[in-house]
């Protein structure tokens, strides 16, 4: 069975992420931060694609005593465990998901990431070899089943997310809208990558929640299959 897939992110006004430099951004505040560290505690899985763990090095950690403590109550590790989807095995070998808090983690590459590192990722972390050229996110969310992860976190970036939805993998969306345009052409949003040509191939949603929060606002979307 594949796991329960929910995206989060927090974008401005005009739907970027971060700008064109890929440098973050503070969109949202205390509140949503607070939000997602529950929402993060409640999942088994955070993931992320490579370009968040070189543009933000995030360690992808539960932030909050109260949740890790209800973690460890539930029999489970404190901070759920974290992926990245590494195609060619880029990642450095100091990035902070590897090695800041306990817990495991997972670093998903393709048939073409160089053997040496990925060698070198098996004593920091659990490979997973999904896909020729690219991570098949089918097949890595396959294996992710069986090894027992039935609810997935996603926090970027744009292009692991618009890969997700092209496979009709994502099941829920949470987009923070804060109250500020970044503006660019090439800065990242939501779902970049290609995109789809005909209104038939549109992923479709349903609006299940809005509600303000701080000065942005919070849209809970249910993705339709």
């Amino acid at each position: 069975m594949r796991p329960h897939v929910i995206v989060n992110t927090a974008m401005s006004a005009d739907g970027k992420l971060s700008t064109r430099e890929r440098r973050q951004v503070k969109i949202s505040g205390v509140q949503d931060f607070n939000r997602v560290d529950r929402l993060k505690a409640g999942s088994d899985a955070v993931m992320v694609g490579i370009g968040t763990v070189l543009a933000d090095d995030p360690s992808l950690t539960v932030k909050a005593d109260e949740c890790r403590n209800n973690r460890i109550k539930r029999g489970v590790d404190e901070h759920p465990v974290r992926i990245v989807v590494d195609s060619h095995a880029r990642i450095p070998s100091d990035a902070k998901v590897l090695h800041k808090g306990p817990g495991k983690r997972i670093i998903a590459v393709s048939e073409q990431a160089d053997e040496k590192k990925v060698a070198q990722l098996r004593t920091l972390a659990t490979v997973i070899i999904a896909g020729d050229e690219r991570v098949n996110l089918v097949q890595l969310m396959d294996a992710l089943g069986t090894l027992g992860i039935r609810r997935v976190m996603v926090e970027g970036g744009g292009t692991l997310i618009a890969g997700l939805i092209a496979d009709d993998l994502v099941d829920e969306i949470y987009t923070f809208v804060g109250n500020i345009i970044i503006g660019g052409k090439d800065a990242p949003t939501l779902a970049d990558g290609e995109g789809f040509i005909r209104e038939a191939e549109f992923c479709q949603l349903t609006l299940l929640e809005s509600r303000k929060i701080e000065q942005g606002v919070l849209l809970h979307w249910n993705v339709e299959h």
